[in-house]
């Protein structure tokens, strides 16, 4: 399974949050830090405002925190925000499905199972986790190290 460019983002975005000391970032910090758009980054700070997951302030001294501890934000809380669907194979959509297995077909159930399995395990997981060891580092220097 791979995840969508949007839910990378977004879970950039977070571990970053989660990296500052002082919990405030911008986009446009952002943006040059992972060398990604803006105007990405910009729908994606939207969509995690309105999920609840980060706090925005507009303005001077605007920027973007996280909107509880990164050990309160469950790593497969957020894939499950931020991928549309979880259509790992064609019989999992309904509207679109042609396989002509599917009625006898038991992959699909499969295929399910390790969908659940993936999820789950994320779930044992927060963005805290995954910041273990990590340190913003000056847009110059690059990226994160760990």
């Amino acid at each position: 399974m791979q995840l969508t460019q949007y839910t990378d983002y977004s879970l950039r975005v977070l571990v970053y949050l989660g990296m500052k000391n002082d919990g405030r970032a911008t986009i446009t910090e952002l943006a040059d830090y992972y060398q990604i758009s803006r105007n990405h980054l910009v729908k994606v700070v939207h969509n995690l405002a309105q999920q609840q997951l980060i706090l925005t302030q507009r303005g001077k001294n605007g920027g973007m925190s996280l909107a509880r501890p990164a050990n309160q934000i469950k790593v497969g809380d957020v894939v499950r925000l931020t991928e549309p669907n979880f259509h790992i194979a064609e019989c999992f959509n309904n509207v679109s499905n042609k396989c002509v297995l599917t009625p006898n077909c038991r992959l699909k159930s499969i295929l399910y199972q390790a969908n659940v399995a993936f999820l789950t395990i994320l779930d044992n997981y927060t963005i805290a986790d995954s910041i273990v060891g990590l340190t913003v580092f000056k847009p110059d220097n690059s990226h994160a190290q760990g």
